[in-house]
């Protein structure tokens, strides 16, 4: 579990009224027949939206495998699509992370590395910010030789609103240990996650 526990502070009926403040706010009636259960919908939605405040990432990296046959190349996890919501608008964020490590002496089953990122991702996050937790968490907890996270997301505050620009991608990358400090690893790693 993680160190905040969100639901606690605030009841369902809370939410449900501040969702019927919105609607008001935004200029529609909240007691129309059409929007009559939105705010039970949308607190539904937002519990699973955010449900990355109700776990913690690092546990999904307990259990490891020791017997690896002598395997010491990088791990690669590619295109793990992820919904996240920009902390500054509260809209999402779409993209794709690309995980890799260079095990030490174990490695951990790959489901697991897209639990990271969701985990990390079902939060209100800015993307640099979480691709930073993402490699971090790897790191400490498996402590392999090195890792290297490259997320590509749209933007929805930048494509829906503001400056309206479709189609835009802001990529982010955390390279760790050997994947950083290594160039042929870097390199490997940068060859394999564009392929």
């Amino acid at each position: 579990m993680c160190d905040h526990d969100h639901s606690q502070s605030v009841s369902q009926e809370e939410a449900e009224a501040a969702v019927r403040t919105l609607i008001r706010w935004a200029g529609d009636n909240p007691d129309r027949e059409g929007l009559l259960d939105t705010p039970k919908r949308v607190t539904k939605s937002y519990r699973e939206l955010f449900q990355g405040y109700h776990s913690d990432p690092r546990e999904y990296l307990e259990r490891t495998f020791e017997e690896v046959g002598g395997y010491d190349e990088l791990v690669v996890l590619k295109d793990i699509r992820f919904v996240s919501h920009c902390e500054h608008h509260m809209l999402p964020v779409i993209g794709r992370a690309h995980v890799a490590y260079l095990p030490t002496n174990r490695v951990v089953g790959i489901s697991k590395l897209a639990r990271v990122v969701q985990g990390f991702g079902r939060r209100l996050q800015i993307q640099e910010k979480m691709t930073a937790e993402i490699a971090n968490t790897i790191m400490d907890v498996l402590q392999p030789h090195g890792v290297g996270v490259v997320i590509e997301a749209e933007h929805s505050c930048m494509t829906m609103r503001g400056v309206n620009l479709p189609n835009s991608t802001l990529i982010t990358s955390c390279l760790l240990g050997t994947v950083r400090e290594d160039a042929r690893t870097r390199e490997e790693f940068m060859r394999l996650v564009r392929n």
